[in-house]
């Protein structure tokens, strides 16, 4: 039955063209912004794992840059004991050539009162953003930011690497009287490495004790570089293994709600072809009225 009222098949082919319309729309979408999840309409689930996995991963660009910080810190430290090793070698060099006989041991103790100075400047200035690692308070904790955790319950934490420092973690406490150069924390048999003197007095008795001094002020340091570099090393690993988390979740986010570019090409493509065809569908079916008028001509 044709009616001149109401149109069926113009109805239906309307409705197909709107379907049409809406897939294209989507379709076109996702290809020009490359993601087919792009609001918690397209599947609430992926957009709910992919917002808090991008939050994480921002998270995990600061724990980055605090590494990167943290790394800055524990190098500046680790660049003063070396320099200071340097030094204590060279004062324990000027020691050596003291217990020669005839030589002016003032003028020696001169050269070594300068590397006595340069030894606290170096400690003074291995400083950075405001933190020194090398001349701080006994009993300070150094800490440095490692990562960022988000557990299975969905609590998050910032861990963190640290120690509390000891004498022998510091050349100098902030004071200047304990730490492995300072008056008395490094407890030496004579005096500390920085402060003693010699004179013309001097016995090569006194100057062989000076000598093992700068011996055990020597292991010490190294010690304390070898735990400094223990730790860069750390971090340079943790920085790594951050960088590599980062880009597992941004692959991993895409997994969810990337578009497959081959595939909503293809669909686009179809998909234009289909709303010609609906179109023209359409228009045929608008003009079937048409032909009533026909049946009504002599």
């Amino acid at each position: 039955m044709t009616s001149i009222n109401t149109n069926n098949s113009a109805m239906a082919a309307l409705q197909t063209l709107r379907n049409i319309n809406g897939n294209l729309a989507k379709t076109q979408n996702a290809v020009s912004s490359g993601e087919r999840v792009g609001k918690a309409a397209d599947n609430a689930a992926y957009w709910s794992i992919a917002t808090t996995m991008r939050s994480d991963n921002a998270a995990l660009s600061a724990v980055s840059d605090a590494l990167g910080m943290g790394a800055a810190k524990v190098d500046t430290a680790y660049t003063a004991v070396q320099s200071s090793i340097d030094v204590v070698t060279e004062i324990k060099a000027k020691l050596v050539a003291a217990t020669e006989e005839g030589v002016d041991k003032t003028k020696i103790q001169d050269e070594i009162t300068q590397l006595q100075a340069q030894l606290k400047s170096v400690a003074a200035s291995a400083s950075f953003n405001g933190q020194n690692w090398v001349q701080n308070s006994v009993g300070a904790t150094m800490s440095v930011v490692s990562s960022f955790v988000r557990d299975s319950s969905g609590g998050v934490s910032v861990t963190t690497s640290s120690y509390v420092t000891t004498a022998n973690d510091l050349l100098f406490d902030t004071a200047g009287t304990n730490g492995i150069l300072g008056t008395n924390g490094a407890k030496f048999t004579t005096a500390s490495i920085s402060s003693f003197s010699i004179s013309s007095t001097s016995t090569k008795g006194d100057i062989d004790n000076l000598i093992s001094d700068t011996e055990t002020a020597l292991k010490k340091m190294t010690a304390l570089g070898s735990k400094l570099g223990s730790m860069s090393t750390r971090i340079d690993l943790q920085s790594d293994f951050v960088s590599k988390l980062s880009d597992s979740i941004k692959s991993g986010v895409g997994r969810l709600v990337d578009a497959n570019m081959e595939e909503e090409s293809s669909r686009l493509t179809a998909l234009q072809t289909q709303q010609q065809l609906a179109i023209q569908s359409l228009s045929i079916a608008n003009s079937a009225s048409q032909n009533i008028l026909s049946l009504f001509r002599g």
